[in-house]
């Protein structure tokens, strides 16, 4: 949500280092849950884009705040910019990212 990865290959080769069988699940349980729709490819039918719905986009304000609570009590791998925007800028973090995936309708995201 917060970077703009649409892909499973830009998921798993994230700082996070999430495994693969991990990734997939999760993956097809947010799809099942409505927050992440898939389409393939135009460039390469074998692959799919993950966008955010209206309701993962709606999650937003809470994922913020739980990474601000975590920054503040544990080590993060947060880009300390990000969290300072989160903090002092939130509604604008927060415009920035629905402005972001809004173009989810149109099967494009705007990237930063």
């Amino acid at each position: 949500m917060f970077r703009g990865f649409r892909t499973y290959k830009e998921l798993l080769e994230s700082e996070e280092g999430i495994a693969t069988n991990i990734l997939a699940n999760r993956l097809k349980r947010l799809e099942g849950c409505g927050i992440v729709t898939t389409s393939r490819a135009e460039s390469d039918r074998r692959q799919l884009i993950y966008r955010l719905t209206k309701k993962g986009i709606d999650l937003a304000p809470v994922l913020v705040e739980l990474i601000l609570w975590g920054a503040r009590h544990e080590e993060t791998a947060a880009p300390p910019a990000m969290l300072r925007k989160m903090e002092k800028q939130r509604k604008e973090f927060l415009a920035d990212i629905q402005r972001r995936w809004a173009a989810n309708e149109s099967g494009s995201m705007l990237r930063r």
